[in-house]
């Protein structure tokens, strides 16, 4: 059988050959906090995790120092409250709530009752008329402004969620870019190539300052979710249908994703916009498992990817050419099989946020055709620990955290 991501592939071959690229200006701008469509109060001060090393002051914001493998990690005692029954609702942040996965997502758990959901979203409009027009419950979701494309949004949206004293249990880092027929990079508000900017540098930054909040939960189950793909494992059939993911020695990484440093492209190389994608999701899943390397034996808290399989409407597909946009949904749904709706999808993702069944950290979750969970398997590159140290190192250094 044809696989979905092979199909996805298939399509994106060459797109140069089909049509021209029309290039955009991606919305880096940071919007004013009264943007929100909220005033926030009750200020809570971040109390600082005792038991771990402060990192550098950035902006004003405190985060936790993870230890290395290398390092001695200090002995950390979980939540007393773990294990027992929880009478609140959990809240959890989700990045590109708007559309798409994280739409579906948010409306899967806002409608369970058991959530607040938190959308994180570039545009606030968007994000309410999104949510009214699926139906979301109104008390069960809130919206906060959030551009990943610029660190200076990353640390208002921070500043903002703690002002409003509301505990993290949960964040998932869904939201991302996907330029596949770019023949020119474009750039985050910092200067980084903009799919690795968005998709990675964004969320790491985001989820390396939002773990200590994590820790303080008193929630039953805490979780840090990191959407993956797998056009970035190269284990399987879709995932050597060129261009290959492929980050090389990091040396694009190292010198910032800039043209004047080298290379935007993380291995050095010739910009290729599909490319740039399949090798931010590598990041993606990368990032997963170091997390939990670092975190998840003294903080109790999960850490896990997944691919929910093939959404051939999503709008992640937006920027690809028209002919792709208008055969690829039948041809998954009548050809390969392997379609997947954005509200299966959503379901999918909700099951790794709520489900007390898929609570083991470290995994990169998939579904088979009988849409049951299983553990799938990692490419070489996407489970290479000391690769994985290393693109830690270099994107905290590139974010401001060392």
């Amino acid at each position: 059988m044809i696989s979905s991501s092979m199909a996805l592939q298939a399509f994106s071959l060459h797109p140069s050959a089909l049509s021209s690229h029309k290039q955009g200006k991606a919305n880096v701008g940071l919007k004013e906090s009264a943007y929100l469509g909220f005033h926030l109060s009750g200020h809570v001060e971040p109390h600082v995790w005792p038991l771990l090393r402060q990192s550098k002051r950035s902006n004003g914001l405190t985060g936790i120092r993870a230890q290395t493998t290398a390092t001695a990690s200090p002995a950390i005692s979980r939540a007393p409250h773990e294990g027992k029954k929880m009478l609140r609702k959990g809240n959890v942040v989700i990045t590109g709530a708007s559309s798409g996965l994280g739409l579906a997502t948010a409306k899967a758990l806002a409608e369970s009752g058991r959530w607040n959901v938190v959308m994180a979203c570039r545009d606030f409009l968007k994000a309410e008329k999104a949510a009214k027009s699926v139906g979301m419950p109104k008390d069960n979701y809130t919206i906060m402004h959030l551009d990943l494309a610029s660190l200076d949004s990353v640390r208002q949206f921070i500043g903002n969620f703690r002002r409003s004293g509301m505990p993290l249990d949960v964040l998932v880092c869904n939201a991302a870019v996907y330029f596949p027929t770019a023949g020119e990079p474009t750039y985050t508000a910092d200067g980084f190539e903009m799919s690795v900017g968005v998709n990675h540098l964004g969320h790491f930054f985001l989820a390396r300052e939002l773990i200590d909040d994590m820790v303080r939960s008193d929630y039953h189950s805490r979780r840090l979710i990191i959407v993956g793909s797998i056009t970035g494992n190269t284990n399987t059939l879709a995932g050597n249908i060129p261009p290959k993911a492929y980050l090389g020695d990091l040396r694009g990484l190292s010198g910032g994703l800039k043209e004047t440093a080298g290379s935007p492209m993380i291995d050095g190389g010739k910009f290729d916009g599909a490319k740039a994608y399949k090798d931010s999701k590598v990041c993606n899943m990368l990032m997963m498992q170091e997390f939990h390397r670092r975190f998840h034996e003294e903080t109790g808290i999960t850490f896990a990817s997944l691919y929910p399989g093939c959404i051939a409407t999503t709008g992640l597909f937006r920027e690809h050419i028209g002919l792709f946009r208008t055969l690829f949904p039948p041809f998954q749904k009548y050809i390969t099989k392997g379609f997947v709706s954005e509200e299966d999808a959503g379901k999918r993702l909700a099951q790794v946020v709520d489900d007390p069944s898929l609570t083991k950290s470290g995994v990169y979750w998939s579904w088979n055709k009988h849409s049951a969970s299983f553990e799938n398997q990692l490419s070489e590159e996407a489970s290479d620990a000391q690769k994985a140290r290393k693109v830690w190192d270099l994107s905290e250094k590139l974010v401001g955290l060392a």
